[in-house]
């Protein structure tokens, strides 16, 4: 596989084999590795001198259950670090279809202007995308697909990633066209709309999947894995529930966010469960309780939400945007949770980090708590892009300062998603000590079995749940199917000596996990950033969550030590 080279600025491209060190790395440590190696970690994020970097995981490429997920990665507009996100969609298999192991996008065009770039087994063309400005994320990709046929993918920007907003993620289309699987966090829909570029269109025809040395050990390791998923019982849990099923699992332990995480307990946390939810769709025409946002995806943890009549709404409603959008706003309505989320999935946007966003925003008197014309009064604001809605479009950190509000939930400059770190608090210290800022899917310990308010078991704790998730970022591998190979990790060396014909060692999940994040520590230090960098807010360890009254008390001297095995280790390739 082959590293694709864009440069917007002349318009040019060229191919290249990956260095020794790139080789065996994919996805987030592969992104980690090309910017530690091929730019200035103090370029501006929205300049011509940070990478859009778009690269599939080791394994993407097969139609394994839930392991064909794209990550796109950059310099954060949000943090100033190194970023990574990931989605589902075609993004990922159509790009190891055409035999490409990263697509470096570099520059910024000299004249105004804006593109299409668009793949195919023939190489790159640029194609003007003037006709496309201003359109919301699912007239684009309508169009686009109208333009190109609908076997192709397609990773486009909103609004919000054409203004450069932090807040921009970039919007992927799932198997069924719709523009719903978003890269949200970080900002890289910003640094996508820096480059001059509306959408990148995939056209896999022509392609194939990447060879495998040896066919035989593969589909061992798929039937060995897939069994392993399908038995699990999470797997039919989140198929029944999805991510909603979250909901009073974290109400329960008083980490629900609630009125800018003001409280960890919500008085309408049964109106927005998974089993609320599953009843809703239920009763509705059209509407889907479980879904896949990828081909092959045994877990089907998605859903299709449609309104009474049976018209779509948005796909999916995820745990994360019903707790910011729904508790975190004081608003116990799933329909207008939903509806929520349908606008920022048209402007591109992050659902987190807008949900935290109009919390602060709250706080300051924009508007009120519960009341939900007000919110939608906010998101029209952003749809418009008028002074308060460029204010928001910022993010929670930038909209706490300028409003004067103290209570601001951000580590790194990233908003933190829905499990308050007082009440649980290993999350706490992957929020506070992770490359990637405030990242529930960094390595998230709500479902460990611990005690959650013990400040002194969390460091190690989110050690080991950061190298995994690392780990499963760099094979390309959604954190739902961790519940398989959790049982038969064996097969993660297997697929990996059958895809490539490598010589790996058995704990070659592990090696890849610390890798990538001693490659992301290295960036972020580059960049600027010290130990005071890994803390959470002040006030969080001054303010009591009720009703567990917990604050986040880990002693710094216990975050300190999170990473200081790895930032030692060696290069393991």
């Amino acid at each position: 596989m082959l590293v694709w080279w864009v440069n917007m600025r002349d318009r040019t491209w060229r191919q290249e084999e990956p260095p020794p060190t790139w080789q065996r790395l994919g996805g987030r440590g592969l992104i980690a590795r090309i910017l530690l190696d091929r730019m200035d970690p103090t370029a501006h994020p929205l300049g011509p001198g940070n990478l859009l970097i778009l690269a599939p995981g080791l394994l993407v490429g097969h139609r394994l259950s839930s392991v064909d997920r794209i990550s796109f990665g950059g310099k954060s507009p949000l943090t100033g670090g190194v970023k990574e996100s990931n989605a589902g969609g075609r993004t990922g298999w159509a790009l190891a279809a055409l035999g490409i192991k990263a697509l470096v996008i570099q520059g910024a065009p000299a004249e105004p202007g804006w593109w299409v770039l668009h793949l195919s087994a023939d190489g790159v063309r640029f194609e003007p995308a003037d006709n496309l400005l201003g359109l919301e994320a699912q007239a684009t990709a309508d169009r686009l697909l109208r333009r190109y046929g609908k076997h192709v993918a397609i990773a486009l920007i909103g609004p919000a990633g054409e203004r450069l907003w932090p807040t921009a993620g970039v919007v992927n289309i799932d198997q069924d066209g719709v523009a719903s699987r978003l890269a949200a966090r970080g900002g890289l829909g910003a640094v996508m709309g820096s480059k001059g570029l509306k959408a990148i269109v995939i056209d896999p025809s022509g392609g194939k999947p990447p060879a495998i040395q040896d066919p035989a050990t593969f589909r061992q390791a798929r039937r060995t894995y897939t069994q392993a998923l399908v038995a699990h019982p999470q797997t039919q849990t989140y198929k029944d529930y999805g991510t909603a099923a979250m909901t009073l699992f974290c109400n329960q332990l008083g980490g629900l966010p609630t009125r800018n995480f003001s409280a960890g307990r919500f008085e309408g946390a049964e109106a927005l469960s998974g089993e609320a939810l599953r009843q809703l769709l239920l009763s509705r025409p059209g509407a889907m309780p479980d879904h896949a946002c990828m081909a092959g995806c045994a877990i089907r943890c998605s859903n299709v939400v449609t309104d009474a009549q049976g018209r779509f709404v948005v796909s999916p409603l995820e745990y994360e945007t019903i707790a910011m959008m729904g508790a975190n706003l004081g608003i116990d309505d799933l329909d207008a949770v939903a509806r929520l989320n349908a606008v920022a999935n048209e402007l591109g946007m992050d659902t987190i980090e807008t949900g935290v966003t109009l919390g602060v925003a709250a706080e300051a008197g924009l508007w009120t708590f519960g009341d939900v014309p007000g919110a939608f009064r906010m998101m029209e604001a952003l749809r418009k892009g008028d002074l308060v809605g460029r204010l928001l479009g910022q993010g929670a950190v930038v909209t706490g300062r300028v409003l004067g509000v103290r209570r601001v939930p951000a580590a790194k400059g990233q908003a933190m998603p829905a499990y308050d770190p007082r009440a649980i608090k290993g999350t706490g210290v992957t929020y506070a000590t992770s490359p990637q800022g405030a990242d529930h899917t960094a390595g998230n310990s709500i479902r460990a079995k611990v005690d959650h308010r013990d400040p002194m078991v969390q460091a190690d704790l989110s050690r080991k749940l950061q190298i995994h998730m690392a780990a499963y970022d760099t094979l390309g591998v959604c954190m739902f199917a961790a519940y398989g190979f959790a049982r038969v990790p064996e097969t993660i060396p297997m697929f990996l000596r059958a895809r490539y014909g490598w010589d790996v060692p058995d704990d070659i999940f592990f090696r890849l996990g610390k890798e990538t994040l001693r490659l992301e520590r290295a960036f972020n230090r580059a960049a600027g950033f010290t130990p005071a960098h890994d803390r959470l807010p002040e006030w969080m360890r001054e303010e009591p969550l009720p009703p567990t009254q917990a604050v986040f008390d880990v002693p710094e001297s216990e975050l300190d030590r999170v990473f200081a095995e790895i930032d030692r280790a060696e290069p393991f390739v």
